[in-house]
């Protein structure tokens, strides 16, 4: 962040288990700029339900895990007001098989798992707990199944309504307002025939854009050949650009929702919000997410869902083009030479990273970095938020693993 101004910005940070420890290090560098953190704006992911549902890079068990994130969205509400603490991934359970019942149902069963630990915390009085529920954001998954998808975005914004006033008890409408962004679906591009994920992208962009009431307010794409590899910048610009002709040069943006009134969707709708109160009711009947996730019941479900899904593909029920039908092809230029096609890592990297962190260790005040973390150990022993031990830890120079 060297010449950045974070008092401007709006950072993005995609991580969980350690979440925390990123907040304090970039409120850290942002004091250093002369920032107030009452100015910093952005996000951090800090959902570790999906970790263990689906990525699989947590590293705390998950009801300290909890605590962490207690400690933290608590923290913000008051010292920065600004930031969205958590970003609930239901996108990573699609990748991990979900259906779009079980996306929503353990979605919101994540942010259940959440808010009752903050309220039940006592660190946000209950008159501002609308502002706790005002800074969850969501990102969702939008597949290719275009109607289904775009029914999925409909009962989300239903169910989260109902939650936020029903359960919790918050009577403004922007405090419960549905706030999320998509990234389109990668699980379903394919390595054969990769010049075919354009459209398939293209299709998932168009179920969360062409509904205004379904219309996601922040978008990403994944990139043609994502299935081989990483991107290229020049792959990543043409996912960029497939945003800015849908916006530019169509004339989505300038119709009310086009399919309201349609009785297929309400149907639909109707369809996905009773399956997905079911299974969040079955759910809160196990004890909830952290308890849905420690008896392996989410997992399992997943598991099974996409293992239907591979069955399905395996025998031909579920046709996906290039893979499993309409195999012949012309030789694809674009894949003429695979090694350019995606990009690589120069291996110096790792050891360039590995060697920076040895100089910086050897150039602090350990005696300093050693009483941060004496602190940092006492804090955790106790009930207290830990986010200003986590904040000493970051001003002395406490790294990343000796924090964990």
């Amino acid at each position: 962040f060297d010449g950045i101004p974070l008092g401007e910005m709006n950072t993005s940070m995609t991580i969980n288990a350690t979440a925390m420890w990123l907040l304090a290090l970039y409120q850290t560098v942002a004091e250093e700029q002369g920032a107030a953190p009452q100015q910093l704006q952005g996000t951090t992911q800090n959902d570790i339900i999906k970790e263990y549902l689906s990525r699989g890079t947590y590293v705390f068990p998950p009801g300290p895990s909890l605590r962490l994130i207690t400690d933290m969205i608590s923290y913000t509400v008051t010292s920065i007001p600004k930031w969205n603490p958590i970003n609930i991934c239901s996108y990573h359970l699609q990748e991990a098989g979900a259906t779009p019942v079980q996306e929503i149902a353990y979605a919101m069963s994540t942010a259940i798992a959440v808010l009752d630990a903050v309220r039940d915390s006592g660190q946000v009085p209950p008159e501002q707990f609308g502002n706790v529920v005002a800074r969850i954001s969501f990102f969702v998954n939008a597949g290719v199944r275009f109607v289904e998808e775009m029914c999925k975005m409909r009962a989300f914004v239903q169910i989260w309504d109902e939650i936020t006033r029903e359960r919790y008890g918050v009577e403004n409408p922007k405090q419960r307002r549905f706030r999320y962004g998509v990234q389109v679906n990668s699980l379903g591009l394919t390595e054969a025939q990769p010049e075919n994920n354009v459209q398939r992208i293209v299709l998932e962009m168009l179920a969360v854009t062409l509904s205004k009431d379904a219309r996601a307010r922040a978008i990403q794409l994944p990139a043609w050949n994502e299935a081989l590899g990483l991107p290229r910048p020049w792959d990543q610009q043409w996912s960029l650009r497939i945003q800015q002709v849908l916006a530019y040069e169509s004339d989505l943006l300038e119709y009310d929702d086009i399919f309201a009134g349609s009785a297929v969707v309400e149907s639909k709708v109707a369809e996905l919000v009773s399956a997905a109160r079911e299974e969040i009711d079955r759910v809160q009947a196990m004890g909830g997410a952290v308890a849905a996730v420690e008896s392996g019941y989410m997992k399992q479900q997943l598991v099974g869902s996409h293992a239907e899904r591979r069955a399905r593909i395996e025998a031909g029920d579920d046709v996906v083009v290039g893979l499993n039908k309409f195999t012949t092809s012309e030789e694809n230029p674009l894949l003429a030479d695979l090694t350019s096609a995606i990009q690589t890592v120069d291996p110096a990297v790792e050891a360039q990273a590995i060697a920076d962190v040895e100089k910086w260790r050897a150039e602090r005040d350990n005696d300093a970095v050693a009483a941060a973390l004496a602190e940092l150990k006492a804090v955790a022993a106790t009930d207290a938020n830990l986010m200003a031990a986590s904040l000493t830890c970051a001003r002395a120079g406490v790294t990343t693993g000796e924090w964990a």
